[in-house]
C-alpha cells in the first residue's frame, strides 16, 4: 500500500474516534435505557474497535 493512501485512511481512522468520543455520542450512550453501566460499555465497545480497525490497517500495511 502506498503510504499517501494510508494516511488518508488513518486521518480518517482518528476523525472517527474524534466522533465516537465526542460528547454528544457519550450523552446519548450515558442515558441509554439499558441502564447506568450502558456508557461504560459504549466505551470499552468503541474504543477496542479503534485499536482493532488500527491493527488492521498496520497489518495490512506490513503484508502488502
Amino acid at each position: 500500500m502506498n503510504t499517501p493512501r494510508l494516511k488518508e485512511r488513518l486521518v480518517a481512522l482518528i476523525v472517527l474516534a474524534a466522533l465516537l468520543f465526542s460528547p454528544p455520542l457519550l450523552l446519548i450512550a450515558g442515558r441509554s435505557l439499558a441502564g447506568p453501566g450502558s456508557l461504560v460499555v459504549y466505551l470499552f465497545l468503541a474504543w477496542g474497535m479503534v485499536i482493532a480497525l488500527m491493527a488492521w490497517l498496520m497489518e495490512r500495511r506490513h503484508e502488502e
